[in-house]
């Protein structure tokens, strides 16, 4: 007798919350249509009719996070459309807008006069010139260049050498946000500057010792030397106790232990405290 052929296992699940701010239904069909190219896989969708605030916005957004859902929408009003893009970021819930590229598109095509409504296009698409205008500003405010800029920054983060304070800023920055980093140089004071700032918008970044030294020794090995303190296990201990001397300046300064966490880990508790503090 051949043995029994255990069934086959059941195939994750994965959860799609269709929003919009009337029935959802043109969501609803535009989604199943899609789905037809994916036969095997397992969806669940979840439709959230009547949106119209940002109270309803931020709650789905909550579900979505938790459920490590997609949202798909059609939201017909821009204002609402700009509170889901913005959202998503905070909750780090990747948001597709079935609505407003093809309200673009189709002003394009039947607007009388284009140059009577400049910059509809860019209005219609504002995520993706956020993104773009994101990596810009990050760019261009890496490694504490143009501090007087600071205050235009939706985050600021500060640390010393190798507390992965550029790579978690074009991170943050490819999600739409306007990410600037600050070096922690020992015995060279930071941009007065950063006092200013809303304590909530700075993030400083530390890490242990022992771990430090290895990322910097293993720099100086593949990219050459940096100076003879660089890697030094004592030099090192001194810095972070420097560092840790400057945030306790601004004891409302959130400070985040980044050893041996990858950026998305980083990112993610970032993006929590953003949201405790209800900025």
């Amino acid at each position: 007798m051949s043995p029994k052929r255990k069934p086959p296992g059941r195939k994750t699940a994965h959860r799609i919350f269709i929003v919009s701010d009337g029935t959802g239904n043109t969501a609803s069909q535009a989604l199943r249509a899609a789905l037809v190219q994916f036969a095997d896989v397992n969806v669940i969708m979840e439709r959230r009719a009547e949106t119209r605030s940002e109270a309803q916005i931020r709650e789905v957004l909550k579900q979505a996070s938790t459920a490590n859902a997609l949202i798909v929408h059609t939201m017909v009003s821009k204002d609402l459309r700009r509170i889901m893009s913005e959202l998503g970021r905070l909750y780090e819930v990747e948001t597709i807008d079935l609505m407003g590229p093809l309200l673009a598109r189709l002003a394009e095509q039947l607007s009388k006069s284009p140059s009577e409504r400049p910059g509809l296009f860019r209005e219609l698409n504002r995520p993706y010139f956020q993104r773009i205008e994101a990596m810009e500003y990050t760019f261009r405010h890496d490694d504490g260049r143009h501090v007087d800029e600071l205050d235009k920054a939706d985050i600021v983060l500060i640390g010393v050498s190798r507390t992965f304070k550029t790579p978690l800023s074009i991170y943050l920055a490819f999600r739409g946000w306007h990410v600037a980093n600050v070096p922690i140089v020992m015995d060279l004071p930071v941009p007065p500057i950063l006092f200013d700032l809303k304590p909530e918008r700075v993030f400083a970044l530390t890490t242990s010792p022992h771990r430090l030294a290895t990322l910097r020794q293993a720099r100086e090995y593949y990219l050459g030397g940096t100076g003879a303190r660089y890697s030094d296990p004592d030099f090192v201990r001194h810095e972070l106790t420097y560092a840790r001397e400057i945030f306790a300046r601004q004891p409302d300064w959130r400070i985040i232990q980044v050893t041996d966490k990858p950026i998305e880990e980083i990112a993610s508790e970032l993006l929590e405290a953003l949201r405790t503090s209800d900025v």
